[in-house]
Protein backbone atom coordinates (compact mmCIF):
# COMPACT_ATOMS: atom_id res chain seq x y z
CA UNK A 1 0.00 0.00 0.00
CA UNK A 2 3.15 2.35 0.44
CA UNK A 3 4.73 1.70 -2.96
CA UNK A 4 1.28 2.27 -4.25
CA UNK A 5 0.92 5.64 -2.17
CA UNK A 6 4.56 6.51 -3.29
CA UNK A 7 3.93 5.45 -7.49
CA UNK A 8 2.53 9.05 -8.20
CA UNK A 9 6.05 10.74 -6.00
CA UNK A 10 8.14 8.76 -8.07
CA UNK A 11 6.63 9.25 -11.33
CA UNK A 12 7.22 12.87 -10.85
CA UNK A 13 10.81 12.58 -9.42
CA UNK A 14 11.01 10.38 -12.82
CA UNK A 15 9.87 12.80 -14.78
CA UNK A 16 11.91 15.82 -13.53
CA UNK A 17 15.52 13.76 -13.92
CA UNK A 18 14.21 12.72 -17.32
CA UNK A 19 16.94 14.51 -20.58
CA UNK A 20 15.59 15.85 -22.97
CA UNK A 21 15.61 13.07 -25.77
CA UNK A 22 13.39 10.87 -23.89
CA UNK A 23 9.84 10.95 -24.39
CA UNK A 24 7.82 11.15 -21.05
CA UNK A 25 4.51 9.71 -22.36
CA UNK A 26 6.30 6.61 -23.91
CA UNK A 27 4.10 3.15 -23.56
CA UNK A 28 4.89 1.58 -21.91
CA UNK A 29 6.06 3.68 -19.49
CA UNK A 30 8.85 3.82 -18.13
CA UNK A 31 9.75 4.25 -14.56
CA UNK A 32 12.93 5.16 -14.16
CA UNK A 33 15.17 7.22 -17.10
CA UNK A 34 17.59 5.83 -19.12
CA UNK A 35 20.00 8.63 -19.01
CA UNK A 36 19.28 10.74 -15.32
CA UNK A 37 20.04 14.67 -16.04
CA UNK A 38 19.49 17.61 -13.32
CA UNK A 39 18.89 20.38 -16.60
CA UNK A 40 15.16 20.24 -15.30
CA UNK A 41 16.29 21.79 -11.77
CA UNK A 42 19.01 23.53 -13.45
CA UNK A 43 16.82 25.76 -15.52
CA UNK A 44 14.22 26.38 -12.62
CA UNK A 45 17.10 27.73 -10.24
CA UNK A 46 18.34 29.88 -12.92
CA UNK A 47 14.98 30.97 -15.22
CA UNK A 48 12.58 31.45 -12.60
CA UNK A 49 11.81 32.91 -9.70
CA UNK A 50 11.32 29.64 -7.79
CA UNK A 51 13.78 31.09 -4.92
CA UNK A 52 11.47 33.93 -4.09
CA UNK A 53 8.35 31.87 -4.38
CA UNK A 54 10.36 29.27 -1.54
CA UNK A 55 12.04 32.18 0.49
CA UNK A 56 7.95 34.07 0.27
CA UNK A 57 6.22 30.59 1.78
CA UNK A 58 8.53 30.10 3.77
CA UNK A 59 8.21 32.80 5.62
CA UNK A 60 4.33 33.28 5.46
CA UNK A 61 4.24 29.57 6.78
CA UNK A 62 6.73 30.24 10.16
CA UNK A 63 4.77 33.14 11.00
CA UNK A 64 1.75 31.36 10.55
CA UNK A 65 2.78 28.47 12.44
CA UNK A 66 4.41 30.66 15.41
CA UNK A 67 1.19 32.58 15.79
CA UNK A 68 -1.62 29.52 16.20
CA UNK A 69 1.20 27.90 18.75
CA UNK A 70 1.15 31.24 20.74
CA UNK A 71 -2.35 32.04 20.11
CA UNK A 72 -4.43 28.85 20.36
CA UNK A 73 -2.48 27.53 23.30
CA UNK A 74 -3.35 30.98 24.78
CA UNK A 75 -6.93 30.04 23.80
CA UNK A 76 -7.46 26.73 24.84
CA UNK A 77 -5.72 27.60 28.63
CA UNK A 78 -8.53 29.22 30.07
CA UNK A 79 -11.12 26.73 28.10
CA UNK A 80 -9.30 23.95 30.24
CA UNK A 81 -8.84 25.35 32.98
CA UNK A 82 -10.19 28.26 34.04
CA UNK A 83 -14.22 28.62 35.68
CA UNK A 84 -16.20 31.30 33.79
CA UNK A 85 -19.98 31.37 32.93
CA UNK A 86 -20.67 30.30 29.14
CA UNK A 87 -17.13 28.51 28.99
CA UNK A 88 -19.34 25.77 27.46
CA UNK A 89 -20.66 27.60 24.75
CA UNK A 90 -17.56 29.42 23.55
CA UNK A 91 -15.94 26.19 22.85
CA UNK A 92 -19.15 25.16 20.68
CA UNK A 93 -19.17 28.36 18.97
CA UNK A 94 -15.33 27.61 18.30
CA UNK A 95 -15.35 24.08 17.05
CA UNK A 96 -18.87 24.66 14.92
CA UNK A 97 -16.50 27.00 12.59
CA UNK A 98 -14.28 24.16 11.59
CA UNK A 99 -18.30 23.68 9.62
CA UNK A 100 -17.64 26.21 7.88
CA UNK A 101 -16.02 26.06 4.31
CA UNK A 102 -13.64 29.34 3.44
CA UNK A 103 -15.39 29.38 0.19
CA UNK A 104 -18.32 31.47 2.69
CA UNK A 105 -16.02 33.56 4.42
CA UNK A 106 -13.39 34.33 1.48
CA UNK A 107 -15.12 37.56 0.11
CA UNK A 108 -16.29 38.75 3.62
CA UNK A 109 -12.64 38.55 4.26
CA UNK A 110 -11.14 39.91 1.43
CA UNK A 111 -13.70 42.99 1.83
CA UNK A 112 -12.03 43.03 5.08
CA UNK A 113 -8.59 43.00 3.86
CA UNK A 114 -8.65 45.68 1.01
CA UNK A 115 -10.24 48.46 3.79
CA UNK A 116 -7.25 47.66 5.98
CA UNK A 117 -4.66 47.98 3.33
CA UNK A 118 -3.53 44.58 3.68
CA UNK A 119 -4.03 43.32 0.05
CA UNK A 120 -1.34 41.87 -1.78
CA UNK A 121 0.96 42.03 1.14
CA UNK A 122 1.78 38.57 2.65
CA UNK A 123 0.02 39.65 6.17
CA UNK A 124 -3.08 39.55 4.19
CA UNK A 125 -2.12 35.65 3.86
CA UNK A 126 -0.93 35.11 8.00
CA UNK A 127 -3.46 36.91 9.77
CA UNK A 128 -6.59 34.40 8.17
CA UNK A 129 -3.98 31.24 9.74
CA UNK A 130 -2.94 32.84 12.64
CA UNK A 131 -5.29 31.22 14.68
CA UNK A 132 -7.22 28.03 14.24
CA UNK A 133 -10.05 26.58 15.46
CA UNK A 134 -8.75 23.34 15.10
CA UNK A 135 -5.48 24.42 17.02
CA UNK A 136 -7.96 25.36 20.40
CA UNK A 137 -9.74 22.11 20.56
CA UNK A 138 -6.71 20.41 19.89
CA UNK A 139 -4.56 21.77 22.60
CA UNK A 140 -7.26 22.73 24.96
CA UNK A 141 -7.83 18.48 25.13
CA UNK A 142 -4.27 18.20 25.47
CA UNK A 143 -3.97 20.41 28.49
CA UNK A 144 -7.16 18.45 30.06
CA UNK A 145 -4.92 15.74 30.11
CA UNK A 146 -2.21 17.50 32.50
CA UNK A 147 -3.24 16.40 36.18
CA UNK A 148 -4.54 18.93 37.96
CA UNK A 149 -2.18 18.04 41.19
CA UNK A 150 1.07 19.88 38.91
CA UNK A 151 -0.85 23.10 38.46
CA UNK A 152 -1.50 23.22 42.14
CA UNK A 153 2.35 22.68 43.13
CA UNK A 154 2.87 25.92 40.66
CA UNK A 155 0.15 27.51 42.27
CA UNK A 156 1.25 27.20 45.61
CA UNK A 157 5.29 28.39 44.43
CA UNK A 158 3.62 31.24 43.41
CA UNK A 159 3.08 31.10 39.70
CA UNK A 160 0.63 33.57 38.34
CA UNK A 161 -2.13 31.81 35.69
CA UNK A 162 0.14 33.02 32.52
CA UNK A 163 3.24 30.74 34.76
CA UNK A 164 1.36 28.01 35.02
CA UNK A 165 0.31 28.44 31.20
CA UNK A 166 4.06 28.35 30.02
CA UNK A 167 5.70 26.57 32.43
CA UNK A 168 3.16 23.80 33.17
CA UNK A 169 1.18 23.09 30.39
CA UNK A 170 3.11 24.12 27.24
CA UNK A 171 5.85 21.35 28.34
CA UNK A 172 3.44 18.63 29.10
CA UNK A 173 1.47 19.54 25.44
CA UNK A 174 4.87 19.25 23.82
CA UNK A 175 3.71 16.38 21.56
CA UNK A 176 0.46 18.40 20.37
CA UNK A 177 1.94 21.44 19.74
CA UNK A 178 4.21 19.59 17.09
CA UNK A 179 1.73 18.05 15.86
CA UNK A 180 -0.15 21.17 15.16
CA UNK A 181 2.65 23.47 13.77
CA UNK A 182 2.70 20.17 10.97
CA UNK A 183 -0.64 20.64 10.03
CA UNK A 184 -0.48 24.45 9.87
CA UNK A 185 2.92 23.91 8.21
CA UNK A 186 1.03 22.16 5.88
CA UNK A 187 -2.21 23.87 5.32
CA UNK A 188 -0.17 27.25 5.11
CA UNK A 189 2.29 26.02 2.55
CA UNK A 190 0.09 24.42 0.10
CA UNK A 191 -2.62 27.19 0.04
CA UNK A 192 -3.69 27.97 -3.66
CA UNK A 193 -6.76 29.84 -3.13
CA UNK A 194 -6.56 32.22 -0.46
CA UNK A 195 -3.03 33.52 -2.41
CA UNK A 196 -4.79 33.79 -5.77
CA UNK A 197 -7.45 35.88 -4.67
CA UNK A 198 -5.97 38.80 -2.46
CA UNK A 199 -2.10 38.37 -4.37
CA UNK A 200 -1.63 40.44 -7.64
CA UNK A 201 2.11 41.05 -7.69
CA UNK A 202 4.25 38.14 -9.14
CA UNK A 203 7.06 39.04 -6.31
CA UNK A 204 4.83 38.34 -3.40
CA UNK A 205 3.58 35.10 -4.94
CA UNK A 206 4.00 32.01 -2.97
CA UNK A 207 5.05 28.30 -4.15
CA UNK A 208 2.08 27.36 -4.92
CA UNK A 209 0.81 30.56 -7.44
CA UNK A 210 4.39 30.17 -8.51
CA UNK A 211 4.22 26.45 -9.60
CA UNK A 212 0.66 27.33 -11.52
CA UNK A 213 2.73 30.27 -13.44
CA UNK A 214 5.07 27.78 -13.90
CA UNK A 215 2.95 25.58 -15.80
CA UNK A 216 1.06 28.62 -17.87
CA UNK A 217 4.63 29.90 -18.76
CA UNK A 218 5.76 26.37 -19.90
CA UNK A 219 2.60 24.33 -20.78
CA UNK A 220 5.19 22.22 -23.32
CA UNK A 221 8.14 21.51 -20.84
CA UNK A 222 6.49 18.60 -18.54
CA UNK A 223 10.35 18.01 -16.76
CA UNK A 224 10.65 21.76 -15.86
CA UNK A 225 6.48 21.90 -14.23
CA UNK A 226 7.39 18.23 -12.55
CA UNK A 227 11.21 19.46 -10.96
CA UNK A 228 9.23 22.51 -9.21
CA UNK A 229 6.40 20.00 -7.77
CA UNK A 230 9.18 17.81 -6.31
CA UNK A 231 11.12 21.24 -5.16
CA UNK A 232 7.98 22.40 -3.28
CA UNK A 233 7.47 18.82 -1.72
CA UNK A 234 10.67 18.17 -0.10
CA UNK A 235 10.67 21.05 2.77
CA UNK A 236 7.38 18.78 3.80
CA UNK A 237 8.98 16.10 3.69
CA UNK A 238 12.21 17.49 5.14
CA UNK A 239 10.21 19.06 8.35
CA UNK A 240 8.42 16.08 9.04
CA UNK A 241 11.54 13.71 8.99
CA UNK A 242 12.72 16.24 11.42
CA UNK A 243 9.81 15.96 14.30
CA UNK A 244 8.07 12.48 13.63
CA UNK A 245 10.32 11.06 16.29
CA UNK A 246 9.03 14.20 18.40
CA UNK A 247 5.43 13.29 17.81
CA UNK A 248 5.08 11.13 20.67
CA UNK A 249 2.63 11.28 23.65
CA UNK A 250 4.65 12.60 26.02
CA UNK A 251 3.84 12.29 30.20
CA UNK A 252 3.26 15.29 32.02
CA UNK A 253 5.60 15.33 34.34
CA UNK A 254 8.52 14.80 31.63
CA UNK A 255 7.71 18.04 30.36
CA UNK A 256 7.40 19.83 33.31
CA UNK A 257 10.04 23.14 33.49
CA UNK A 258 12.39 22.99 36.34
Amino acid sequence: MALLVLLPLLWLVSTSLKGPGEDIFQTPPQLWPRTPSLAAYKRLFQDTLILRYLLNSAVVSAVAVTANLLFCSLAAFPLARLHFPGRGLVLALVVATILIPFQVVMIPLYLVMVQVGLRNTHMALILPNAATAFGIFLLRQSFLGVPQELEEAAQMDGCTALGRWWNVLIPAARADLITLAVFVFIGTWSDFLWPLVILDDPRLYTLPLGLQQLSSSFSLDWRLVAAGAVVSILPVLALFTMVQRLILPSSAASGVKG
